[in-house]
């Protein structure tokens, strides 16, 4: 299990993840960061969040798996991701545009999301 990355690292990566100049480290640390929230917001093991090229987790309670493929997998890139997190964009207008690919009956996570708030400051 990868070490639990803290709450003020966290936000500080995310914070500099959406600046346009942002670096890939930053990124990265943002986009496994707020899987990780996801991931302590909707305990579980019925959907797969994956986040290429920086991660993945497993989320949401119900049926889990343990090989293979997963039957609920959402899929999107780190721009798309963050938004997500953040509430810049809502789930709905991310699947409408294609950003988001989300196959299988609990692969709408939509109900947990915003799961970052950033403060006006």
């Amino acid at each position: 299990m990868p070490k639990r990355i803290p709450d003020l690292d966290g936000m500080d990566a995310v914070r500099a993840a959406l600046a346009p100049e942002a670096s890939r480290q930053d990124r990265a640390l943002a986009v496994r960061y707020s899987l990780q929230c996801l991931a302590e917001r909707a305990p579980g093991k019925s959907v797969e969040v994956r986040v290429p090229p920086f991660g993945a987790v497993q989320a949401v309670e119900g049926p889990g798996h343990t090989r293979g493929t997963p039957p609920n997998v959402v899929e999107t890139d780190p721009a798309t991701w963050l938004a997500l997190a953040t509430g810049a964009e809502s789930w709905a207008d991310a699947v409408a545009r294609g950003a988001v690919h989300a196959s299988g009956v609990r692969a709408d996570v939509s109900a947990w999301l915003p799961v970052l708030r950033l403060s006006g400051g």
